[in-house]
């Protein structure tokens, strides 16, 4: 690693941080080099010198990613990596290597892996990494919590309101989801109505887009 720039006075650090970068790696004086870095930068940092040690640590609800050696003790970062995408733990990754080839690469990237640096790197692409990493990872969480948001709505729904939606996001007109559900027209309307207001949507368009990032579009849903 080349020679980072000035260090950004800690008090940044002073408060809880608003994202993080995990560094996994046996390499003491890479895991420090690469604190200083980041840090350097006003981003805060975490060091690990194993993936079980790492699994230890109770993840903030904050915007993350992880620089992660290809090469660790017990267990390599590959596996690692789909072991954490089996967990459900939806992390951008940036690997490092000092042996890696291109089937490593490959295969890390189709994994979902941000990047692949080989050591030793340059100081500007790794920040660069890093960065895109944790873009990535506010989107994903943004969408993450719509999702809850969303989930928490659709739940505040009645079953023949959610029958109502279903028919809606299939494209089925009030007269037509009527006779689907044996309702009148006006008992109809009135649900639709409902479930725009319960759901915050304006548009059956909007509603379409929320069924869809639910998961039960074009479903009926008796529950």
């Amino acid at each position: 690693m080349r020679e980072h720039m000035t260090t950004i006075p800690s008090s940044r650090n002073s408060a809880a941080p608003q994202s993080v970068v995990y560094v996994i790696d046996d390499d003491v004086a890479l895991r420090d080099a690469l604190s200083s870095l980041f840090r350097s930068v006003g981003l805060h940092v975490e060091l690990f010198g194993s993936a079980s040690e790492f699994l230890k640590k109770k993840l903030p609800d904050i915007p993350s990613c992880l620089v992660l050696d290809i090469r660790l003790p017990g267990v390599s970062g590959l596996d690692f990596q789909a072991q954490l995408a089996k967990s459900n733990i939806l992390m951008p990754i940036i690997f490092i290597t000092g042996h890696g080839d291109v089937p490593m690469s490959v295969r890390a990237m189709k994994a979902g892996a941000i990047d692949f640096l080989s050591k030793p790197f340059r100081d500007q692409d790794m920040l660069d990494a890093v960065f895109c990493a944790l873009e990535t990872a506010r989107k994903q969480l943004d969408t993450k919590r719509d999702v809850a948001d969303l989930v928490t709505l659709y739940g505040s729904l009645t079953a023949r309101e959610k029958e109502v939606m279903a028919y809606v996001t299939k494209g089925l007109m009030n007269k037509q989801i009527a006779g689907e559900l044996q309702l009148s027209e006006i008992t109809v309307k009135i649900h639709r109505g409902q479930v725009m207001r319960k759901m915050g949507v304006r548009s059956v368009a909007d509603l379409v887009r929320a069924a869809e990032k639910l998961g039960v579009a074009a479903k009926s849903t008796q529950g």
